[in-house]
């Protein structure tokens, strides 16, 4: 039986369906680094991945272990040069995110004065701006779903992203399809009604008139999953 965390890996791996032999890369967790590996080892076969550093891996190891075979050296530089020639689909996180996209990990507050500091723009703006971007939000809350964003450290579709995938949270799948550009909801995850995804918002979401089930993972996906994170580090990163 498949439980919340597994539906919200394979929710994060489906954003990789398609992208054929990209850099496919998790930034900030265990669910975003295994769902790049669960798309390589299942649907998705001709991704590259990486080992969280620098180099580029020819197995697909689990959380913790280093990998046997090693496919390339990924320098710095190089890893930018992915990034400014449209190479690699990342799937960051965000402290707010409004609805056309725009996310914020810099700062809560007034730039100049702020409430809290936090990581600053990092590589958010070029990311967004020349790769596909999806985001992973382990607590869907209004205090990250905000009406307008306190900083714009990622940018929206309404500022010239490149690509916004999707945003995939503990209560559902999100989308940017609306005719604007603007977030829709795609699906909830078992368990969820609309109802909690659109009071966890804090602005007016796109709701289709039938909202399906998030899927959840086959027997196939739940196999890998146990391989690659036999402690079920997945778990303690999603909020019921």
């Amino acid at each position: 039986m498949s439980g919340r965390a597994d539906v919200c890996v394979v929710a994060c791996a489906e954003a990789f369906r398609g992208d054929g032999e990209i850099l496919a890369a998790g930034i900030g967790g265990a669910v975003t680094v295994l769902a790049a590996r669960l798309a390589r080892l299942t649907f998705e076969p001709g991704l590259l991945t990486h080992d969280g550093a620098c180099l580029l891996t020819g197995d697909v190891p689990a959380l913790g272990e280093a990998p046997e075979v090693v496919e390339g050296w990924l320098p710095f530089r190089e890893h930018l040069w992915l990034v400014l020639n449209g190479r690699r689909h990342v799937m960051l996180g965000a402290s707010q995110i409004d609805r056309y996209g725009n996310t914020n990990i810099s700062c809560i507050g007034d730039w100049a004065r702020p409430k809290a500091q936090l990581l600053g723009v990092r590589g958010a703006p070029g990311n967004t701006r020349c790769d596909p971007t999806s985001y992973w939000i382990p607590r869907h809350s209004p205090r990250v779903f905000v009406p307008e964003v306190d900083m714009v450290s990622g940018l929206g579709t309404d500022r010239g992203a490149f690509e916004l995938r999707r945003v995939v949270t503990n209560l559902a799948v999100l989308d940017f399809g609306a005719p604007d550009g603007s977030m829709r909801l795609v699906s909830v995850h078992p368990g969820v009604s609309v109802d909690e995804v659109v009071a966890a918002t804090g602005f007016d979401l796109g709701i289709p008139p039938n909202v399906p089930r998030t899927r959840e993972p086959s027997d196939e996906e739940l196999l890998v999953l146990d391989r690659l994170d036999p402690a079920r580090s997945r778990d303690r990163e999603v909020a019921a």
